[in-house]
C-alpha cells in the first residue's frame, strides 16, 4: 500500500470561484492566471474546470503550448513576454499574446517575420520596479509598436503591489493615467486584490491568480472569509504512529517542544519532502477527525508530529487534514512565516494528486 498522504484538486471550488470574480467585475474579461504549473495545481488537471474564462495568463511558453495542444484555442497571455527573440516563431505558430516591457522586445517583433500581427500587452512600471517602461517612455513605445505590420490589438498592463491595501492602488493608478494620456487603449490593470476590493482598478480585463485557488490575496483568509471563496487543493494524510510522552520528554530533531507533563501524540506522514513548510513551528494547526489541534516540535522530511490531547478518539489510521477547508493554506502559511501561494507552489512531485 502506498504512503497514506494525498493532495486532492476540488473542480467544483476552482468554477465557484471563477463565478464569483465574474461577479466581482462583471463589465470585464477575465485573464484566469495559471501560471507555476496552475499555482502548484497542474494546468493539465485544472484547465478544462476554468475553461469558462475569456484566457488563460501565465509564463512559460512550454506551458502555453500544453494548452493549445490540449484543446485550448481562446487567448493565452505570456505575462513576461518572450525571453528571446527566436520564441517569436512559436507565439506566432501557437497564436499567443505577449507582454512587452522593454525596448529589446520591440526591436525583436520589427524584425520578425510573422504570418499574421500578434496582440500585445504594453507594460507600465507604475511603481513596483520590476518589469515595465516608466510612464513617461510609454507614448513613444505604443506609437512605435502601432506602426508596426506585426502587432495587432494593444492593451496597457501594470501590476500593483499593494492592492491588498485600501490606498494601494492610489499612486500607481496615477501613474497608468499619465501613461495613458493622450492613447485609446484598453487596459488590464487589477491583479487578484484589485479584483476583489479596487472595482475603480477593473477596465477592461482583470487577471485573477490565488483567489481562482481559494486563498487570500492578502495572505490573511478571514479578509476572504465571507467571498465565498472556496480551497482548490487540499493535503490530507494519516497518523502513521502514536507516542506516550513522560513529562519532560523531548519531540524531534533538535527537542524544540518538550511535553509539561504526560502526552499523548500522532506521528503523520508528511514533512517538508511533500511541500509542507519546514520552519512552521510548534502550535502550527491541523485538524485530526475533525478535531483542530496543532504541530509539536520540528517538521522533519517525512514526518511531523501532532498533539493528540484534544483527539481521544485517534489512532492508527485516522485522517489528518494539513491545510484545506478547516484548516486555510493562509492559516499554516502565516504560521510558518510565508504565504499560501508558496505552500501550493512547493506541493511536492511526490505527492499523489486526485481530482474531484
Amino acid at each position: 500500500m502506498s504512503r497514506p498522504i494525498v493532495a486532492t484538486i476540488h473542480s467544483a471550488a476552482l468554477r465557484q470561484n471563477l463565478e464569483i470574480v465574474r461577479r466581482a467585475a462583471p463589465r470585464s474579461r477575465v485573464w484566469s492566471v495559471v501560471k507555476a504549473n496552475g499555482y502548484g495545481h497542474g494546468i493539465d488537471r485544472i484547465w478544462q474546470h476554468l475553461s469558462d474564462t475569456d484566457g488563460f495568463a501565465l509564463l512559460n511558453l512550454e506551458e502555453a503550448i500544453q494548452l493549445r495542444e490540449q484543446g485550448w484555442k481562446k487567448p493565452i497571455l505570456l505575462l513576461e513576454g518572450f525571453f528571446h527573440s527566436d520564441e517569436l516563431e512559436l507565439l506566432d505558430r501557437y497564436r499567443l499574446t505577449t507582454s512587452v516591457h522593454s525596448n529589446w522586445q520591440l526591436q525583436a517583433l520589427a524584425k520578425a517575420r510573422l504570418s499574421a500581427p500578434l496582440d500585445i500587452y504594453v507594460k507600465v512600471n507604475s511603481g513596483m520596479n520590476r518589469l515595465g517602461f516608466m510612464p513617461e517612455q510609454v507614448h513613444n513605445v505604443w506609437e512605435k509598436l502601432r506602426a508596426l505590420d506585426n502587432v495587432g490589438e494593444m492593451t496597457l498592463m501594470t501590476h500593483f503591489a499593494e492592492a491588498e491595501k485600501e490606498e494601494g492602488i492610489i499612486e500607481p493608478l496615477k501613474q497608468v493615467e499619465l501613461a495613458a494620456e493622450g492613447l485609446n487603449c484598453r487596459r488590464s490593470l487589477a491583479n487578484s486584490a484589485a479584483t476583489l476590493w479596487h472595482p475603480e482598478a477593473h477596465f477592461d480585463w482583470v487577471r485573477p491568480g490565488i483567489i481562482l485557488y481559494g486563498a487570500s490575496p492578502s495572505g490573511q483568509w478571514q479578509d476572504i472569509a465571507g467571498s465565498g471563496l472556496k480551497p482548490a487543493m487540499s493535503l490530507t494524510s494519516e497518523i502513521i504512529g502514536i507516542q506516550q510522552l513522560r513529562s519532560g520528554a523531548g519531540v524531534g530533531y533538535g527537542y524544540r517542544y518538550h511535553a509539561a507533563a504526560e502526552q499523548r501524540i500522532g506521528v503523520v506522514a508528511c514533512g517538508y519532502a511533500d511541500g509542507y513548510p519546514r520552519h512552521a513551528p510548534t502550535g502550527t494547526p491541523v485538524v485530526i477527525d475533525g478535531v483542530r489541534t496543532r504541530t509539536l516540535g520540528a517538521i522533519s522530511m517525512d514526518m511531523m508530529m501532532v498533539d493528540l490531547t484534544p483527539c481521544a478518539q485517534a489512532g492508527i489510521g485516522t485522517k489528518v487534514e494539513l491545510w484545506g477547508d478547516r484548516v486555510k493554506i493562509d492559516e499554516v502559511a502565516s504560521s510558518a512565516g510565508t504565504v499560501g501561494y508558496e505552500l501550493m507552489c512547493a506541493l511536492a512531485p511526490r505527492v499523489p494528486v486526485e481530482v474531484l
